[in-house]
């Protein structure tokens, strides 16, 4: 076999990939029902105050805070009860000196009162409650504006939408809510050593099952894209060379397993016109990019790397997406040497604050991949790091 010419840096390559990618236009105005990690196309400003009124915070009293003042449990103070809420309700009545509106929480304060107090803090008899604590002004009121004010942005075009951010928005009177659409991403797997379904003598005599289109499809779908897979393809040069033309028509970006380095058998690099080929990363240093596809190893663990490293990068260019990882600063339990001119991807276990390497080694090693929990990038000028130092590291 050939050996690459050159081994672009990883940084470089990256750039490269970055370079030659725009971000998607079309955009989609979906339920909120069905905007579950999608990515938000625009800001979303609020239309409203929320809470639009002042409003109960505890279960009690709505009344005049300077009327609790002297009150202590040994001498209450009498204060009348001229009427009762609840949520969703109003009052009609004015809270003057001396009354007090009985309420829930999240009902209106009635005009008038400004404070509330617990229920627990008054002894009731028929209309006439007796204060057993003072209140202070603004004492159990949630103010009209206090999660919300109108005109705040309240999310920023990019973020992945969360549970929480739907309630938000769901709070503010949206039903809908527009995002980037899904890009359509191309998954091709190619080998003749490859089965899809099972058979016990064709895996005997050599064959293996595929593993990297569900795994492909998976994270595609983890970070944004929408999968299409175009099936497990021989190693043939013609069918090969079809399948990449026909998803290059159909999809925004065009991921091809197998054949990436220069056998007598590998094909795929041939039908794309390459920015790269071959880099500096490990595992996974038979790569390349060009025209949107993405030329990538046929071993699980390298094809991992691969996605990680550049692929996602790429999803988040083509959707536009923001904070897009999960990054902590973590203590090293042991030490992790590395080669100069590698840049490492190291499959890691993050644990309470601390962080161990995988020592399962080889790139068809899956149950590396499920053993780990993220990754530490040691980049080509490292000779690795030393126990107990504090490190990035990436989850997943």
């Amino acid at each position: 076999m050939r050996e690459f010419k050159r081994l672009t840096p990883y940084r470089e390559a990256l750039r490269l990939m970055l370079g030659d990618l725009v971000e998607i236009g079309e955009v989609e105005e979906i339920p909120l029902g069905g905007a579950l990690s999608r990515v938000l196309a625009e800001d979303i400003v609020s239309p409203i105050d929320s809470p639009l009124f002042d409003r109960a915070a505890v279960d009690g009293y709505a009344l005049r805070a300077e009327d609790t003042f002297q009150a202590r449990e040994y001498r209450p103070v009498e204060i009348k009860v001229i009427d009762e809420i609840v949520a969703g309700e109003g009052s009609k009545v004015k809270v003057k000196h001396g009354t007090a509106v009985k309420l829930t929480t999240g009902a209106k304060i009635p005009e008038g009162a400004n404070a509330v107090l617990m229920q627990e803090m008054a002894e009731r008899d028929g209309t006439i409650i007796r204060v057993l604590r003072p209140v202070a002004p603004g004492q159990n009121v949630a103010f009209a504006g206090e999660d919300v004010k109108k005109g705040e942005v309240v999310l920023k075009r990019g973020q992945v939408l969360r549970p929480q951010d739907l309630a938000l928005l769901r709070s503010l009177g949206f039903k809908t809510v527009k995002v980037k659409r899904k890009p359509l991403i191309g998954i091709i797997v190619t080998g003749d050593e490859l089965i899809e379904e099972f058979d016990e003598e064709t895996l005997k005599a050599g064959k293996i099952f595929d593993s990297n289109s569900v795994m492909l499809e998976g994270l595609v779908k983890r970070y944004f894209g929408e999968p299409r897979f175009y099936g497990v393809i021989p190693d043939d040069e013609e069918i090969i060379g079809e399948a990449i033309a026909r998803a290059k028509k159909e999809c925004d970006l065009v991921l091809v397993t197998g054949g990436s380095a220069f056998g007598d058998r590998d094909f795929a690099h041939r039908f794309v016109n390459l920015l790269f080929h071959g880099t500096t990363i490990k595992p996974g240093r038979p790569v390349g990019y060009g025209e949107r596809v993405f030329i990538m190893s046929g071993y699980p663990a390298a094809v991992f790397t691969q996605f990680h490293l550049y692929v996602k990068h790429a999803l988040a260019k083509l959707t536009g997406v923001i904070d897009y990882e999960t990054r902590v600063w973590a203590k090293l339990i042991e030490r992790v040497p590395s080669q100069l001119g590698r840049y490492e991807f190291i499959k890691i276990r993050y644990e309470n604050g601390e962080v161990r390497p995988i020592h399962k080694k080889g790139s068809g090693i899956i149950s590396s991949l499920v053993e780990s929990n993220g990754y530490l990038e040691i980049p080509e000028d490292s000779e690795g790091y030393l126990e107990g130092e504090e490190v990035w590291v990436t989850l997943y």
